[in-house]
């Protein structure tokens, strides 16, 4: 039986820039950052320390190349906020591209995009 979401692998083409973005735009923080020595480099990153779920930077050029039936393509992650508001203004002080904020029956939601124009959604829960 599974309980808990544990791991998200985001595939990026540049893991670097895809580690500046999280943690200096978005302010997620590394947990862990681990290089097998021969190439294979993955980084953990979560929003809080208390996170259940962490987002792992892997580079997908070498995945694809060691595993190429994996899909690659960016899963649809749906974040939560306390404040909308002031993560949306946070967001576009910092040029992150953003889209309108729109209500939804489950509420208040936008979408923004990462360095590699990914596109995720930020949901506001109290």
């Amino acid at each position: 039986m599974v309980n808990k979401v544990g791991q998200i692998m985001l595939y990026v083409n540049n893991q670097d820039a895809a580690l500046k973005f999280w943690t200096e735009k978005v302010g997620f923080s590394v947990i862990s950052e681990e290089d097998n020595g021969q190439g294979l480099r993955w980084i953990e990153i979560v929003p809080t320390k208390e996170a259940e779920t962490s987002i792992v930077l892997h580079n997908k050029e070498l995945i694809a190349k060691m595993q190429p039936e994996l899909n690659l393509n960016t899963p649809s992650m749906m974040f939560y906020s306390a404040n909308l508001d002031k993560l949306y203004k946070d967001f576009s002080d910092k040029n992150i591209t953003v889209g309108e904020i729109v209500s939804m029956p489950s509420g208040r939601v936008f979408n923004f995009a990462d360095n590699e124009q990914n596109y995720f959604a930020v949901m506001e829960k109290k």
